[in-house]
């Protein structure tokens, strides 16, 4: 493993450990792409992914932001999910009577569709002010959208709650966007919520599907509190939801006690696990290509056609002659292609007259969702998690 000198981008550190390589990835993966040739053809790039040795954050050093576009073609909704929903719901009122989030107004940063801070609006009697490149500008009942990612320019803006869901991990200078979140609070004591993914379980699980080009950062408990802290926030919350795989912290402006929470691990514990993540690929790719042997002749489909979905297919190089479709329950998604191996996205009800033998799961947490919609379908497939 080899040591680069460059800047750590939470903490400015320049103790830095390269773990992880994977040449020409998908450089987006939840476009909707509408041709199955322009979909093969999608730029890729490379990732090189580094671990600080002072503070734990993961980030990918030959990430290149302007290779992204995220307009109106980016789709990466999961609203049409009754299970994330259901947890979507959860979340919303446990910050609501946590934080005391009621008729105030809210701003979202990285809000998506919408749907997110519509619902806490809706629960709470709030006002909501969101914030996202992808989503059109204008005012629909209570919120106020911005067609614009988040920075400086929005310092004026007020809010007695600041959430940010799946946002930060898309973020290079995550020190310098959590700075600007801490500076536009000033001295007022405003709670600011953040939902990410946890790196810790896909370092654990080799989980390479989770590695993707979208994603430049990557957090666990002890690099996120490191943040947090080092900005100047005080955290009042840190765990773990969805079945371990998010991370939920709740702060506000302040330099209160730093007694770590005991899910943090420190930066030795998460370099020692960076280390390992490569061996654990290798290990998952090739049980997973022995699978894909011993499968030969039999019908398989993937469930999920989101990041997830793109990066299994892509690390493991399968074309529609292996892996013949890919469902999603999202309308917008359905009959558009998947990027960089070309398969075409169905609806459910399509497995009717597919009939797959196995169905790929990449998301263990909606396997009985899945499960009740193939008995709905008349289907009998064996279900594989990707774990």
């Amino acid at each position: 493993m080899s040591q680069t000198q460059l800047f750590c981008p939470s903490c400015k550190g320049q103790r830095l450990r390269a773990f992880y390589q994977a040449a020409g990835v998908p450089v987006h993966c939840n476009l909707l792409l509408d041709h199955r040739d322009e979909a093969i053809h999608q730029p890729r790039a490379d990732l090189e992914l580094l671990a600080c040795e002072g503070c734990g954050f993961m980030f990918n050093r030959a990430f290149d932001e302007s290779k992204l576009s995220y307009g109106e073609q980016y789709e990466g909704s999961q609203g049409s999910s009754g299970t994330f929903n259901a947890f979507a719901r959860s979340l919303a009122m446990r910050w609501i009577e946590r934080y005391g989030v009621r008729n105030k107004t809210i701003l979202e940063i990285g809000c998506g569709g919408g749907e997110f801070l519509d619902l806490i609006c809706e629960l709470g009697d709030n006002r909501g002010i969101g914030i996202d490149p992808a989503h059109a500008p204008g005012t629909t009942g209570r919120v106020r959208y911005i067609a614009d990612r988040y920075g400086p320019r929005y310092a004026d803006l007020q809010a007695d709650f600041v959430c940010c869901r799946h946002t930060l991990e898309h973020i290079p200078q995550t020190h310098d966007f959590i700075s600007t979140i801490r500076q536009t609070l000033g001295n007022r004591h405003v709670t600011v919520a953040l939902e990410l993914p946890d790196t810790s379980r896909i370092l654990r699980e080799g989980a390479f599907w989770d590695v993707y080009y979208e994603h430049c950062s990557y957090f666990t408990a002890g690099s996120l509190a490191r943040l947090f802290r080092g900005c100047g926030f005080e955290i009042t919350h840190l765990e773990l939801d969805y079945d371990d795989q998010y991370l939920i912290l709740g702060a506000h402006a302040g330099a209160g006690a730093a007694k770590p929470f005991a899910i943090e691990e420190s930066p030795d514990q998460i370099v020692a696990a960076a280390i390992e993540f490569g061996p654990k690929v290798e290990e998952q790719c090739q049980s997973w290509r022995r699978r894909f042997e011993q499968w030969h002749g039999r019908r398989i489909v993937l469930w999920g056609s989101g990041s997830k979905g793109v990066g299994f297919l892509t690390t493991l190089g399968l074309g529609d002659d292996q892996v013949r479709h890919v469902v999603d329950i999202n309308p917008k998604k359905q009959g558009k292609f998947m990027a960089s191996t070309g398969q075409r996205i169905v609806a459910p009800a399509e497995l009717a007259t597919i009939q797959p033998h196995i169905v790929i799961v990449m998301n263990p947490i909606y396997e009985q969702e899945i499960r009740e919609e193939l008995n709905r379908q008349g289907v009998d497939a064996q279900l594989v998690p990707a774990a």
